[in-house]
């Protein structure tokens, strides 16, 4: 049975991994060995799980099948121990946190330290990324997302309010001028984020009943939020950015709100974990701790 398990979760890393070196580095083994491994399950069950000779790892019928019922199997072993683990004992095991750059270092990653430093037998490692969340790849137990979840079958927690803002510096502001009105935007140097995934350049206002957007432009766009942001302070151009994250700013007068009196819709800040039947204790202490912290450290900036 012990074997049986182990398989499973095995072949619950191959089948996420885009490829089988993807898999080795991520179960912490050589390409060899997971090769042997995987043809040794094959050889146990009688079938054949993976395609070989693509670039790219593709199951087969029978891999899917596999795959597709063994995430509810571990998800009953892992209820199971979680329910009969000695609660006085405190929690243990990992935690994969992801997050995007900005918001992961300014504050994912102290209140992370916080956690681990009150559950030292939490193991706890966070991945901050400019890439979109890609939830199907289940690279993480927690993610922490700001925007509306990529993928609505995940369990998703507001963690803080938030909304994207137009803004721009007082100098960029005198020589170029205000905008009054929405249209204004087109005649202006507007810097684009290519965050996540969608129409980079379409910004959104209004709200939910009564939605506007209009289509930007300019000679800056970039990956990076700080870059993006550290342009619009020289005096480059406008941004749209969170809330969160221009805030200090805004409140210095190194940045102006734009268009104060037209919305934007919201961005609020989700924690996501896969939707399974049971979340360990442990993903649940930890977004416990994002809710508690997180809103009084955003309302500190």
């Amino acid at each position: 049975m012990s074997s049986s398990i182990d398989d499973l979760t095995f072949f619950g890393v191959v089948a996420e991994s885009e490829t089988l070196t993807a898999a080795a580095r991520q179960l912490g083994c050589s390409l060899p060995v997971v090769s042997r491994r995987l043809t040794a399950l094959e050889r146990r069950l009688g079938a054949r799980l993976v395609h070989r000779g693509t670039r790219r790892l593709t199951l087969t019928s029978e891999g899917q099948t596999y795959a597709s019922r063994l995430e509810s199997i571990l998800d009953q072993v892992r209820a199971l121990e979680d329910e009969v683990a000695d609660g006085d004992a405190g929690l243990s095991g990992s935690i994969v946190v992801q997050a995007t750059l900005g918001l992961g270092r300014v504050h994912i990653a102290p209140l992370v330290g916080e956690f681990a430093a009150s559950h030292p037998r939490v193991h706890l490692q966070l991945v901050t990324s400019a890439l979109p969340l890609r939830p199907h790849r289940n690279a993480f137990d927690v993610a922490v997302h700001v925007g509306t979840p990529p993928d609505s079958s995940m369990r998703i927690r507001r963690l803080s309010e938030n909304r994207r803002v137009p803004c721009a510096s007082p100098s960029y502001l005198e020589e170029r001028g205000i905008p009054r009105v929405l249209g204004d935007l087109a005649d202006h140097s507007c810097i684009v984020l290519h965050e996540n995934e969608g129409d980079f350049d379409l910004w959104r206002f209004g709200d939910a009943v009564h939605p506007q957007y209009i289509r930007v432009g300019g000679a800056l766009s970039g990956t990076d939020g700080e870059v993006v942001t550290n342009w619009a302070l020289e005096g480059r151009g406008i941004i749209m950015r969170s809330e969160w994250q221009v805030r200090p700013y805004l409140r210095r007068g190194e940045l102006v709100r734009v268009l104060p009196d037209m919305p934007t819709p919201p961005a609020d800040i989700y924690a996501l974990t896969n939707s399974t039947v049971h979340v360990p204790r442990r993903f649940v202490a930890l977004i416990d701790h994002l809710v508690t912290r997180l809103p009084a450290r955003l309302a500190e900036q």
